[in-house]
């Protein structure tokens, strides 16, 4: 098998994987795509934590401000545009590094999802729209009437998952779960190595504490205002992330701002044990899990080391300078 096309980072909230991906620039030649389902939507900054406009300039990004707050991007999508990015920074003679806790983006890249069944765009909008105005509860309840395989999944994923999964049932004729199943990949999938940054769930709800502070103190509540004043709602599929419905609950005066943060953080920890869940099932025991604990250059040490292993192309005195 060749080398790895791509490097990628995983890991859970907080785990330290933006700071990780920076140091590799000093040891590699770089492009970062960010696997993150939130940075992708325009305007949306602090409440996505996405890296500094001067981490931008030292070293390039994709996936970044792609769509506005209302618009849908799936793991599809993201799968696709991945493999037309990797191609053209491998053609730059860079390394392509994947950055993010979203473990479905990463799944659509090293297993591409079916080719997605033609909707009919009009039908598809008015669909949309009546869905928008529709509860979780009555949401998981049309999941669970119309593709009871995949309403676990579904309902988990909340409401935009779950009104992709009635969608397709709706508007194809057969749900989600048999496409999943039945139809042919789109495409074949990347070959590339992952290595996943581990934290104590202790350290991980410390950070977590940490880190809805700082969004707070950067200006998190100016930026909710803005986007409502701008006309997204917390109905829109990037506004449904964590940190943006309930400071629009504390904007609206239904809770203090210190109860807002509260329930930031206490969704947060739900989500990075979420993710650390996929994480320990959805990838390979093979993968190599670096203690995040460690300083970062120890880290760093540790993903050269395991990139250079899988067979990845790198300048032999680029290991000599990282060695600890």
């Amino acid at each position: 098998m060749d080398g790895p096309r791509f490097l990628a980072v995983a890991g859970p909230t907080a785990s330290g994987k933006t700071e990780l991906s920076v140091a590799l620039r000093e040891h590699m030649d770089i492009e970062v795509i960010s696997m993150d389902s939130r940075q992708v939507y325009q305007g949306m900054d602090v409440g996505t934590a996405k890296v500094t406009p001067a981490d931008r300039l030292n070293i390039p990004h994709h996936g970044l401000d792609l769509v506005p707050p209302n618009r849908r991007y799936s793991a599809g999508q993201f799968g696709r545009d991945v493999r037309r990015w990797v191609d053209e920074i491998q053609g730059r003679g860079r390394v392509p590094v994947l950055v993010g806790g979203t473990g479905f983006f990463l799944k659509s890249v090293m297993e591409p999802i079916f080719a997605e069944p033609p909707l009919d765009g009009e039908r598809l909008e008015k669909l949309r729209a009546y869905l928008a105005g529709q509860d979780a509860t009555e949401l998981a309840r049309w999941v669970h009437r119309l593709d009871p395989f995949r309403a676990e999944v579904a309902v988990q994923g909340g409401p935009q998952r779950m009104s992709r999964t009635i969608e397709v049932a709706l508007l194809s004729g057969r749900p989600l779960s048999w496409w999943h199943r039945e139809a042919p990949a789109e495409a074949d999938g990347l070959h590339g190595l992952v290595v996943v940054l581990d934290l104590p769930r202790e350290e991980m709800d410390r950070r977590i504490d940490a880190r809805v502070e700082r969004m707070v103190e950067r200006g998190l509540v100016a930026e909710v205002r803005r986007l409502l004043d701008d006309g997204y709602t917390i109905s829109d599929p990037g506004m449904t992330g964590a940190g943006y419905r309930e400071i629009a609950e504390h904007l609206r005066g239904e809770t203090t701002l210190e109860e807002a943060m509260e329930k930031m953080r206490n969704v947060t920890r739900r989500y990075s044990r979420r993710q650390l869940t996929w994480f320990r099932h959805q990838l390979p025991s093979s993968v190599p899990r670096i203690d995040a604990m460690l300083p970062v250059q120890e880290q760093l040490s540790a993903t050269l080391f395991s990139w250079v292993a899988a067979g990845g192309r790198m300048p032999s005195t680029t290991l000599t300078q990282a060695t600890p």
